[in-house]
């Protein structure tokens, strides 16, 4: 491994990681307040490691959801990552088998967008820039979580303060990243159509669909157009 180039990525996912310690912190007293432990969600931390999956499995263990239910909901919610995973094989296409394994387990929604905006400044990403990108961010979010379940105990009702709603505003906030990236390669209008493409077929997947499903379906409809566009 580049010493440094991994160096080079922590230093890139010091942003993300940052901003970690506040939605884990949020994460951990939401899961608190759920009854989890300490123990489980630093364990659901270290192997689920996704935010959003986290806070909707707290929801469900609040409202005492069956393993069935948690196990089909985490799935449907962390079906992106497949998309994601997809596409950066074709960013690093020689890496060997467990070192794509190691890249895909840790890759999140952040970890890709951090790898998004670099994409735009160079093209010869390494590993080494990768494993940097994803480690930092992957201790952030676990010591947060933990540490704000040891927080949330002491807290009499954590709900009240809506920290559920911190994932979204980080969400908010990596769009609005990445699509300074998206614009400077395609330019407004071709992202004004994908977007298009993907609010209508949103819609009208709606009606047939779940929310989670809707939300896959439109994310491949958007890809496919946005592909479309790239070899025009």
């Amino acid at each position: 491994m580049d010493k440094r180039e991994f160096l080079r990525g922590a230093k890139a996912s010091l942003p993300t990681a940052v901003g970690y310690v506040s939605i884990g912190l949020a994460c951990g007293v939401v899961g608190s307040s759920s009854g989890l432990t300490t123990w489980e969600m630093g364990l659901m931390s270290l192997f689920i490691y996704a935010g959003s999956s986290q806070f909707a499995f707290a929801a469900l263990a609040l409202a005492d959801a069956n393993l069935f239910s948690l196990t089909l909901t985490i799935f449907l919610i962390n079906l992106r990552h497949f998309l994601m995973s997809l596409h950066v094989t074709t960013i690093f296409k020689k890496v060997s088998l467990v070192q794509g394994i190691g890249i895909g387990t840790l890759l999140t929604d952040e970890s890709y967008g951090v790898l998004l905006s670099e994409q735009v400044r160079r093209k010869d990403i390494s590993t080494s820039w990768m494993h940097g990108n994803n480690i930092i961010a992957y201790l952030s979010w676990v010591l947060s979580v933990v540490f704000g379940t040891l927080v949330g105990s002491y807290i009499p009702d954590p709900v009240s303060l809506g920290l559920d709603f911190a994932l979204v505003a980080m969400f908010v906030s990596i769009f609005a990243s990445q699509l300074t990236g998206m614009l400077h390669w395609l330019g407004g209008q071709k992202i004004a159509m994908i977007l298009g493409a993907v609010a209508v077929s949103y819609l009208l997947l709606t009606i047939i669909l779940s929310d989670s499903m809707a939300v896959l379906g439109a994310t491949l409809v958007g890809c496919a157009v946005g592909v479309r566009m790239d070899d025009n």
